[in-house]
């Protein structure tokens, strides 16, 4: 790896840790939009990893679990570098949204641009200074509004070393998940940066198990790449169950599901997960598991109109 690491034209150099900020731009408001993170260099070369949060602004466990990364004690990395990057879309934080001004998902946005929309000027930041300086990469995120996530990994299965550093990580399960043009692990696959998604709870919320899963396996990772001692943290992380991604089963009819599953249930094709009624109890409709899996998402709203997510199965690969 090169000796020299550039930041925004500042250069960190080894054993050192530095906050970045960087503008981006300013909306009309004249509200700045910036980048900021921060880099901890250990004494010796070895991989680059990156941590980011936020990439969608309202999914908020990613904040948390780089800010309980940043605070433990004796955090010092024995070789490489971690760049932890706790809110990507601070346009989206700041408003409790997923998407940035203009309305666009960032993370159908790279490779980004110097020259192109708001969202993309910021890919093509996040890309330059970050991405394409690192070796590793883990993307945090949760479910969407109204939905949670089992924690899970999400990864091209096929390719052994995100195959290795999936199964690092130690979540219960990993999905083997194709990659979507304009995504971050798309330009990742792409570029030779071997990166991972982790899902874990539902936007807005702070979820224990989520952030802990989380926290725990972004350490495992960087044991697992040698970036700090084998005994830093003690927590067993599963083998995880890899499992193809599987889809949604949506509601067959609008009404209010009464639901006979949770999250994290193994179920067996043509079992009955939950059914649809109204409040008189007059209109009822069965929803049933399409095929054998293992429930890695649904919905936290009862109410819900036809053809709206109901539950997300995994299937076994």
């Amino acid at each position: 790896m090169a000796e020299k690491l550039i930041f925004n034209g500042e250069e960190v150099g080894y054993g050192q840790r530095k906050f970045v900020h960087i503008d981006i731009a300013k909306l009309y408001d004249s509200t700045a939009m910036t980048l900021d993170f921060e880099v901890v260099r250990g004494e010796e070369d070895g991989p680059i990893l990156f941590v980011l949060g936020a990439l969608h602004g309202d999914e908020i466990n990613g904040v948390e679990i780089i800010r309980k990364l940043l605070a433990l004690d004796n955090f010092k990395l024995l070789r490489g570098t971690l760049i932890a990057v706790p809110i990507v879309n601070a346009y989206g934080f700041n408003t409790k949204s997923r998407y940035l001004p203009d309305r666009r998902d960032l993370n159908r946005c790279f490779p980004g641009s110097a020259t192109g929309s708001l969202a993309s000027r910021l890919a093509h930041v996040l890309q330059t200074e970050v991405i394409d300086k690192s070796t590793h990469g883990i993307d945090l995120h949760t479910g969407a509004i109204n939905r949670t996530n089992l924690p899970q990994i999400r990864a091209v299965m096929n390719n052994e070393n995100t195959f290795k550093m999936a199964k690092s990580f130690g979540a219960s399960v990993a999905l083997d998940e194709p990659l979507r043009e304009g995504s971050l692990r798309h330009y990742c696959y792409e570029n030779g940066v071997t990166s991972i998604l982790y899902e874990g709870g539902e936007a807005l919320r702070f979820e224990k198990k989520a952030i802990s899963v989380g926290l725990n396996g972004v350490l495992r990772t960087m044991i697992a790449l040698d970036m700090l001692p084998h005994d830093f943290q003690h927590e067993v992380g599963h083998d995880s169950e890899v499992l193809e991604g599987g889809y949604w089963v949506r509601a067959p009819k609008s009404g209010m599901l009464i639901s006979e599953k949770r999250l994290g249930d193994r179920v067996e094709e043509g079992e009955r997960l939950g059914f649809m009624t109204d409040s008189l109890n007059r209109d009822t409709g069965e929803i049933t598991a399409p095929h054998n899996g293992i429930i890695v998402g649904c919905t936290t709203t009862p109410l819900l109109n036809q053809g709206d997510a109901a539950y997300h199965i995994a299937k076994y690969s």
